[in-house]
C-alpha cells in the first residue's frame, strides 16, 4: 500500500472509531506510522486528506446505491442509502460535508451530480412523467434526512421502522405502493 493509501485508510478507520472532532492530521500520521509532516507529501491541507477520505465514502455509498438506479429500483436505492448511514454514521456524516470539503479535491461532486442526474432520471421512468430538479432535490433531501436521523439514532424514541417510514416518502413521490404485493398463496400451492 502507498503511503497515500495508507493515510487514507487510516484515516477512515480513526474516522469510524472516533468521529470528525476525533481526529487530525496528527494522529492520523502518528496512527499510520509516519511523522506528523509526511502527510504534507500527499495532502496540501488537512481537507484535502479528509475529502480523499470522504471520496473512498463516496465510491463505497456508490457501490450499494448505484446499482439500483440503473434497474430504477428507487426503493432498493434509498434503503441502500439508509444502511449506510446507519452502519458508517461518522462517514455518512463526512461525505455530507461540502461546506468543510469544497474545494479540498477528492471530486466529491462528481459522484452526488452523478446520483442528483439519476435519481431524476430513475424518478421519471417510474411515475411516466417529466420531472423537474425540484422534486428530485424534495425526494433526495426526504431520503437524506430520514437517513441522517436514523444514523444519530434520533429516530429511536419514536418506535417507527424508519424503513417503513422511507417506503411512505417514496410512495408520496411515485404515487405508488412500494412493498411488493403479496403473493397469492393459492397460486403457491400449485
Amino acid at each position: 500500500m502507498s503511503p497515500r493509501d495508507r493515510l487514507v485508510t487510516v484515516g477512515t478507520e480513526l474516522l469510524e472509531e472516533r468521529g470528525l472532532a476525533g481526529i487530525s492530521l496528527r494522529s492520523i500520521a502518528g496512527a499510520a506510522g509516519v511523522s506528523h509532516g509526511a502527510p504534507r507529501r500527499y495532502f496540501p491541507t488537512y481537507q484535502a486528506l479528509l475529502a480523499a477520505i470522504a471520496r473512498r465514502g463516496l465510491e463505497d455509498l456508490d457501490r450499494r446505491i448505484a446499482p439500483a438506479l440503473v434497474v430504477d429500483d428507487l426503493r432498493a436505492a434509498a434503503r441502500a442509502y439508509l444502511a449506510f448511514a446507519q452502519e458508517r454514521p461518522e462517514m455518512f456524516a463526512l461525505i455530507t460535508r461540502h461546506d468543510l470539503l469544497e474545494g479540498a479535491g477528492g471530486h466529491l461532486r462528481e459522484v452526488t451530480g452523478r446520483w442528483f442526474a439519476d435519481l431524476g432520471a430513475t424518478l421519471a421512468r417510474v411515475t411516466g412523467r417529466a420531472i423537474g430538479p425540484e422534486e428530485v432535490l424534495a425526494l433526495w433531501s426526504g431520503v437524506h434526512g430520514l437517513a441522517a436521523l436514523t444514523s444519530r439514532r434520533a429516530t429511536e424514541p419514536t418506535g417507527v421502522d424508519p424503513t417503513a417510514a422511507l417506503d411512505v416518502l417514496l410512495e408520496r413521490h411515485t404515487g405508488k405502493h412500494s412493498t411488493p404485493a403479496p403473493r397469492n398463496r393459492g397460486a403457491a400451492k400449485r
